[in-house]
This record gives C-alpha cells, sequence and structure tokens, in this order.
C-alpha cells in the first residue's frame, strides 16, 4: 500500500514523502493517527503543489540559512563527556548532543535530523559533522568533545 507521510517517522520515511507500507500498517495506523493519507492520484497532485510551495519558500529563506551556516561554521564546540584515564570516553557523542550544544553555545536552533555524524566519536578529541540546513549550502560543524 502505497501512503504519503504527513509528518516525519523514524525507520518510515520523512515528511511529504510516498513510501510504500504494509496494508494493515498504514490502513489500520497511519491514517486513523492522521500520519499518512491514501497515495491515490488527487492526493499526489496536492502533495506536489505542496512540495512546490516549500521548495520556494526554502530558496527564498537561503540567505537566512548562509548567515546560520556561517555562524555554525565559524565555532568550535565544546561538548563535555565524562572519560576514563585513557581518553575513552562513556557512552559516544550523538548528533542529540551536538544539537543542544549549538542551542547553547552559539545560539542557533538546528534539527538534530539534519545534523549527520561523519565518524563514530568515542574518545576524547576534536571532530567534524555535517549540518543539511540547504541542499546548496555544506555546512561543517566543528567540536571538540572534552574530560567533564
Amino acid at each position: 500500500m502505497e501512503v504519503i507521510l504527513l509528518k516525519d517517522l523514524d525507520k518510515v520515511g520523512d515528511k511529504l514523502q510516498i513510501v510504500t507500507v504494509k496494508p494493515g500498517y498504514g490502513r489500520n495506523y497511519l491514517i486513523p493517527q492522521k500520519l499518512a493519507m491514501v497515495a491515490n492520484v488527487k492526493n499526489r497532485a496536492k502533495i506536489d503543489e505542496i512540495i512546490a510551495k516549500e521548495e520556494a519558500d526554502r530558496a527564498a529563506r537561503f540567505d537566512e540559512f548562509k548567515v546560520i551556516s556561517d555562524k555554525i561554521t565559524a565555532a568550535t564546540l565544546k561538548i563535555g563527556a565524562k572519560a576514563g584515564t585513557s581518553g575513552k570516553i562513556f557512552g559516544s557523542v550523538t548528533n542529540v548532543q551536538l544539537a543542544a550544544a549549538l542551542n547553547d553555545q552559539v545560539g542557533v536552533e538546528v534539527e538534530r535530523r539534519l545534523i549527520t555524524m561523519t565518524e563514530e566519536v568515542k574518545e576524547l578529541g576534536e571532530y567534524t559533522a555535517k549540518a543539511n540546513l540547504h541542499p546548496d549550502l555544506n555546512t561543517t560543524i566543528k567540536f571538540e568533545v572534552v574530560a567533564e
């Protein structure tokens, strides 16, 4: 069964994406909870219009994203983590912690889903991550993991 997602759902897809799900899952959960709608011709036409509007809106906001990107690129975040004597941290640093650090230290709110880690962070040191604010912008987040 093909449905159009109305919200971002982990392990299913992103908002306004057409995905194939099992019929029972779509009929009994997604559609009644207003998380998706059936992907028929009429609904696909509506979604195409909405996507075009959102892309135009995103293109108009490019300058705003550019300013945010410059702020993020210029800053080096410090993230505290509990670590052993060898420098290995307990757990790892995730995109959730990076989003919180961006909000606290730079004053920029970035959704955690837009941040991708380039490597696994399991030790103290300097690392980089990517923020997908806009398709035309390559934003690099520099951060340092320090012992608490």
